[in-house]
């Protein structure tokens, strides 16, 4: 039985039209190679996986071919072969980082004098070149000033700032740059299309970020990948592997903050914690999304259509102001680089989350972000910037258990409830949680009695109707009351009185009620009256109950 080659050994390119990302190196090498303008020493650096020793057998390869000094060697011939099987016997590779002594050094240099055995040249591939000692540079130099015609060297590294500039000054240095998100889940796709393996875009997009700019990186989380899906290369399965959050808790913790509605944040936390997921990664992906944010704010265009969450991207741009975001990106930053210092990531997380309430401006542009959230937003402005998300993958207005086709109403119709039933209370006996929990209380009822409930959802928040939210909701509502329940979830316009807006007033009445009381005390308004007091009205908190 054949084992299998990992991804990252089998796809390595073999020629320079292979390569990915690095089109600045390859134009330059092969210019030079198509002249004839040789140099005796290159240096290629940058960081891990991004191709530096895959450039270097590539340009032994050229040296070497048979068919002559070529920028697209045949691959076929005696040498093209042996390099790629890694036994050709003019190629020396040499690990720097456990071959630092002097002694070795010279050795090999002693038999650079002597001429190829087999090949036009004979050549010395150094990777983590940067590890030699002092001594074994030096050894390296004279060679490096006057090399026999007959050798090549080529130097790699991921840190040349440690390589002597005697050194330096006699390469060619070439730096090669990380690889794109978007080159590297292209490159990813094509292998799984030639490898016949199911995944999706998404999925391969997490794994590209996951490396880092990184091409071997991705292929090796590739192969763990296929490894955990048992075969296929599914969103689900990545983002469990990776422990990375869904994108759903970020816009989550945005609304709460929007509505200033600390407990509801607080919440998302202990949810997010419960995932086992990383706080770390979260506030990365938190602050990337404010920074999507700040660009659909002040340069629209620089936002494409294609990404993730691109109809809540607008739809948040609109409800901060441009300067609280740029404070929140950078709270965001701060916390996550003192998460290390906090006590322990739970409370660091929750205390940027705290201190980006405590800073949240309580101001008209407040006022205007929570009347944003619990109302509508005007027909043509909807259909000026939002457009559905793909996962709910319908072209009408209308999401019900049966996913058949309605028309959404442009205008809210009144609703009819049952005289013992409220859906402000129901919402909270249900014990919903999560993404079910936030897709009813921005819901209002147009319909709710024992038997039919049907529910409006803002365009705001069309995000929320995902399937497993709304079955989530059925469960719920036909165990309250034992029976089954008919359940239809629309989108349109509606009143505004979710539970979300009706419990953003009754804790603004409370707030009102405390201010109220504070100011009606007779030692407060002795102290007014007698040293000018002023109460801080921003600091009051009502008693909860």
């Amino acid at each position: 039985m054949s084992q299998s080659q990992v991804l990252a050994r089998k796809w390595r390119p073999k020629n320079f039209s292979e390569l990915t990302g690095q089109d600045h190196v390859v134009r330059a090498l092969t210019n030079a190679l198509q002249q004839n303008r040789l140099h005796h020493a290159y240096l290629f650096t940058g960081t891990r996986g991004i191709g530096k020793t895959t450039v270097a057998r590539i340009l032994a390869k050229a040296l070497n071919c048979e068919t002559g000094i070529t920028a697209s060697p045949c691959g076929t011939c005696t040498a093209c072969s042996q390099i790629d099987q890694g036994h050709f016997i003019d190629l020396i590779e040499l690990d720097a980082a456990s071959n630092t002594q002097v002694d070795h050094m010279r050795d090999l240099l002693e038999n650079a004098l002597y001429a190829p055995t087999e090949a036009r040249f004979k050549i010395y591939i150094i990777d983590e070149v940067h590890m030699l000692s002092k001594s074994a540079f030096n050894a390296m130099l004279k060679t490096l000033e006057e090399p026999p015609a007959h050798v090549k060297f080529v130097l790699a590294t991921t840190d040349p700032q440690k390589i002597p500039v005697t050194v330096l000054s006699r390469c060619l240095q070439f730096n090669l740059k990380q690889i794109p998100i978007a080159l590297i889940t292209e490159h990813l796709k094509n292998i799984l299309t030639q490898e016949n393996i199911p995944t999706d875009d998404t999925a391969l997009t997490n794994i590209a970020k996951a490396a880092q700019g990184s091409m071997r990186d991705a292929l090796s989380i590739l192969d763990q990948a296929i490894a955990f899906g048992e075969g296929k290369v599914a969103e689900d399965t990545v983002r469990s592997m990776l422990g990375t959050i869904d994108q759903y808790y970020l816009h989550d913790l945005l609304e709460a903050l929007a509505l200033q509605n600390g407990a509801r944040m607080l919440a998302i936390a202990d949810e997010i914690d419960a995932q086992g997921l990383s706080f770390d990664s979260v506030l990365h992906d938190f602050s990337a999304l404010l920074h999507h944010i700040a660009l659909a704010q002040t340069v629209p265009q620089a936002i494409h259509k294609e990404i993730p969450a691109y109809p809540q991207i607008l739809s948040f741009a609109k409800i901060f102001a441009a300067e609280d975001i740029q404070l929140f990106y950078q709270i965001a930053l701060h916390g996550r680089r003192d998460l290390s210092l906090a006590p322990d990531e739970y409370a660091g997380f929750t205390m940027t989350l705290i201190r980006m309430l405590a800073f949240m401006p309580d101001n008209q542009t407040t006022s205007s972000a929570k009347q944003k959230i619990t109302a509508a937003p005007e027909i043509s402005d909807v259909e000026n910037t939002f457009n559905p998300p793909a996962q709910i993958g319908k072209s009408a207005a209308s999401f019900s258990q049966s996913d058949s086709y309605q028309t959404a109403p442009t205008a809210p119709k009144t609703p009819v409830v049952a005289p013992d039933l409220n859906w402000h209370d129901l919402v909270k006996q249900l014990k919903l949680v999560g993404m079910a929990k936030m897709l009813a209380q921005h819901s209002e009822a147009k319909l709710l009695t024992a038997k039919n409930v049907e529910l409006f959802v803002p365009e705001l928040h069309r995000h929320l109707l995902d399937k497993k939210y709304q079955n989530a909701i059925q469960n719920a509502l036909d165990a309250h009351f034992g029976r089954p329940v008919a359940l239809n979830f629309s989108v349109g316009s509606i009143t505004g009185m979710t539970p979300v807006a009706l419990q953003q007033l009754e804790n603004e009445q409370k707030q009102a009620e405390a201010i109220a009381a504070i100011e009606k005390d007779p030692i407060v308004q002795d102290l007014v009256d007698s040293f000018d007091a002023k109460i801080i009205e921003s600091s009051i908190k009502p008693i909860q109950n």
